[in-house]
């Protein structure tokens, strides 16, 4: 029987881990930085790996066959990580990325830095920012007003001086942002491009009310990686390592 490591923490990797087990020798692991994590079912692992070598050292240790990567689909670092050490060990892995977004009419940056200079360029005043705990620091100077939801708060010392912290785990519903958006007197979204359905209905409703989005694209993936976009092909993929 196959042994995979799931890099999980989406629910896509929920998803497949639930698809997998017990028929698969699967552990699902997560990176430990929400401190009430949606947990798949299965053996799990929460932490890091300590870079490179500690993948390395995890993977033949535990006589891991295979990795499929459904992380997020902003998390580069572990899957940059993974790649390497997977081509480097030749173990089969395979990423399994939501679809994005189509941006649309949003302004598209590359970072979180540059969706703050578009907020002060474009002279925002009343942001809605979805970028999550790590995207915060990045407004911490702007003097705008900022609703701010995420699963886990941010530390204190990079919020910006006016704001409202909103904690809150999706999925969310399209009459609830719209009304969250009108509540708010929300002049612009900033996101990054997560794509899924989970949070899509943000973009939905400020759409309708005619709100500008700043977007952040995907950090691109290492060149030559094999992926897939549904958790349906994802697991075709490993029935077939068997």
């Amino acid at each position: 029987m196959t042994r995979l490591l799931l890099l999980g923490g989406t629910a896509e990797g929920r998803a497949l881990a639930a698809s997998l087990h017990p028929h698969v020798d699967i552990i699902s692991s997560l990176a430990g930085r929400v401190p009430d994590p949606a947990l798949p079912v299965g053996p799990v692992r929460i932490g890091g790996f300590g870079g490179v070598d500690g993948l390395r050292r995890w993977l033949v240790a535990e006589h891991i066959d295979a990795v499929v990567d459904a992380t997020h689909p902003f998390a580069a670092t572990i899957t940059a990580h993974a790649a390497q050490v997977c081509g480097e060990l030749n173990k089969p892995y395979l990423m399994l990325a939501r679809p994005p977004w189509d941006p649309g009419d949003a302004i598209v940056v590359a970072s979180d830095t540059q969706a703050a200079e578009a907020v002060e360029q474009q002279r925002f005043q009343r942001i809605f920012l979805t970028t999550g705990r790590s995207g915060v620091k990045a407004f911490a100077g702007s003097a705008a007003w900022f609703l701010i939801r995420v699963v886990t708060a941010p530390d204190d010392t990079v919020l910006p001086r006016r704001h409202q912290v909103v904690l809150s785990r999706g999925p969310y519903g399209y009459d609830d942002e719209l009304a969250l958006l009108r509540e708010h007197d929300i002049d612009a979204v900033v996101t990054k491009n997560s794509g899924g359905d989970m949070t899509r209905a943000k973009l939905d409703a400020a759409a309708a009310l005619g709100i500008p989005v700043v977007m952040v694209a995907r950090p691109p993936l290492p060149a030559g990686v094999a992926t897939v976009g549904t958790v349906a092909e994802a697991a075709a993929w490993v029935a077939r390592l068997n």
